[in-house]
């Protein structure tokens, strides 16, 4: 099976105990795609699950809990790195596919990082934008051991 870019809301629902079947779910596609090997994060989404995660008053997550967090999935996970020719590529994507600039910057960066998958909730499940597909782990028929 292909390798699969998870976006930023995987990540925040894992710790989300306000969305108790989405956490469940989160929990069991990171846990499955880690074992697997086919999981992979970048760092756009490192750097927006610790914003989301903390902020606010009723943060998800202590500032010190969510910073060893973060650095337990750098130090644990594949990271895709961001560099100017994704940037331009996600420029593409919002000028031709309408993306907004972050959805557009994640899918370059599976793009351009040969990854064919996305696991998000943002975008369409089972849109393929230039090979990239855009799969909902938390839609009613997703199975997470399809993905092995």
């Amino acid at each position: 099976m292909p390798a699969v870019l998870v976006d930023t809301n995987v990540l925040v629902y894992a710790h989300d105990r306000g969305e108790h079947a989405k956490q469940a779910q989160a929990i069991r596609v990171l846990s499955h795609l880690h074992l697997t090997g086919l999981g992979r994060l970048s760092v756009q989404c490192l750097g927006e699950f610790f914003s989301v995660i903390t902020r606010g008053p009723a943060r998800r997550l202590p500032l010190e809990t969510a910073a060893e967090q973060v650095k337990r999935m750098a130090q644990s996970w594949p990271v895709l790195g961001i560099s100017p020719m994704i940037v331009i590529e996600a420029v593409r994507g919002v000028r031709e596919r309408h993306l907004a600039y972050w959805d557009a910057q994640l899918w370059a960066t599976a793009r351009l990082n040969q990854v064919s998958v996305i696991f998000s909730e943002d975008f369409s499940a089972g849109t393929v934008l230039d090979g990239v597909r855009f799969v909902d782990p938390f839609a009613a028929e997703f199975v997470v051991e399809r993905w092995t």
